[in-house]
């Protein structure tokens, strides 16, 4: 005797009626979902994952060689332009330097009037140039205000620190102690590099997020973004999108392109190196007829909807607009209050009798919890 069968002897027909819906469940019948196409506003957005980074960031060494004789900083130091942040021993590079002002300085008396005394000048001069530039190069001074965030070495060791600077290398001539500052962008990549002191300007930062190749077709400069960041619940920043890397990065056969976002305005609770997710707009529909996202298929580059129509399904082809998580728009082939398929869900799996029986018994039929064969 079937479970259905045992049921109406022992509950009568309403009881039937109830453990049929539960063997249709268990036959894996699907419910029709349906959603009617309205007006609205949509939005659709790409996301990646970054750290927060300097926008303003140098990676600082000496332009000369020796021991270190002060580090006047340390990390978390905040600096001023101009400041000396650490020294070399400069006894030699100065008496260089004496010597050389003193030839330039016959050089110079002697004249240019010929040839022979042309040359021992100009060598006189490129003499006393390069013995200044070893004494400038004696110091580390800070190239901006910021705030220190490594120092790579100790009095007492070498001028090169625990690393040597790498990257774009800019150099600033004339300018005392600036040759001996090897400045390294944090937006050009290179986040590698170190040198003897590191400073960086924590009043302007930025995020470096890694968007998927097709994310990073629909990114423009100049786009609005929204970060949230893995330890601050309920923080955002705004920003930017300020700068598109052209050439991908591969990481397990996924093509990623670094886009930098440039904070516009930075809560008092971000610090350098924490996690966040940006968010950045790349297009809007406003007064637009929507359907769910859900409802769209796309195949061979046709997107098409199910309408529901006289009790019947037709499927039709679409132009859609803006593309949103949750809802699209639709430019043609559905009308504001047309109704569309969505996709299906079973109702049931196999377990569905026994369930729907327990529903039945336990709750509608008081007592029903003691019937014999009321679980099978």
């Amino acid at each position: 005797m079937t479970n259905g069968a045992l049921v109406v002897l022992l509950l009568g027909g309403a009881a039937f009626a109830y453990a049929q819906l539960g063997t249709d469940e268990a036959a894996g019948e699907t419910a029709l979902r349906t959603a009617t196409a309205g007006r609205g506003s949509v939005t659709a957005s790409v996301t990646a994952s970054g750290s927060v980074e300097s926008a303003k960031s140098r990676a600082l060494t000496f332009g000369t060689s020796g021991t270190v004789e002060r580090v006047n900083v340390k990390a978390g130091d905040k600096v001023s332009k101009g400041d000396i942040l650490a020294e070399v021993d400069d006894a030699a590079a100065r008496e260089t330097l004496s010597a050389a002002e003193a030839t330039l300085a016959s050089a110079t008396e002697d004249g240019t009037s010929t040839a022979q005394l042309y040359a021992a000048y100009v060598k006189a001069r490129n003499a006393y140039r390069e013995a200044s530039r070893t004494v400038a190069g004696t110091v580390i001074r800070a190239p901006f205000a910021g705030t220190v965030t490594a120092v790579n070495g100790s009095v007492g060791g070498s001028s090169s620190g625990s690393g040597s600077s790498s990257g774009s290398g800019q150099t600033q001539s004339g300018q005392p102690g600036a040759n001996s500052s090897s400045a390294s962008s944090a937006s050009s990549g290179s986040s590698g590099t170190s040198g003897f002191i590191e400073v960086a300007d924590t009043r302007k930062l930025q995020l470096v997020g890694s968007f998927t190749e097709s994310d990073a077709g629909k990114l423009k400069v100049g786009q609005s973004a929204t970060v949230t960041f893995d330890a601050l619940p309920g923080v955002t920043a705004t920003g930017k999108v300020s700068q598109i890397q052209p050439v991908a990065a591969t990481s397990n056969n996924v093509v990623q392109y670094p886009v930098t976002i440039t904070f516009g305005s930075v809560p008092a609770q971000v610090r350098l190196g924490q996690t966040a997710t940006v968010e950045v707009v790349v297009g809007t529909a406003e007064n637009a007829v929507t359907v769910p996202t859900a409802a769209i298929s796309t195949s061979g580059g046709q997107s098409t909807v199910t309408l529901l129509r006289n009790g019947g399904q037709v499927r039709t082809p679409v132009q859609v607009g803006v593309r949103g998580t949750a809802t699209s728009e639709i430019t043609s082939g559905v009308s504001e209050g047309d109704v569309v398929v969505l996709p299906s869900v079973s109702t049931g799996t196999g377990t569905g009798t026994g369930n729907g029986q327990q529903r039945g018994f336990g709750g509608g039929f008081p007592g029903g919890g003691g019937v014999p064969g009321g679980g099978r």
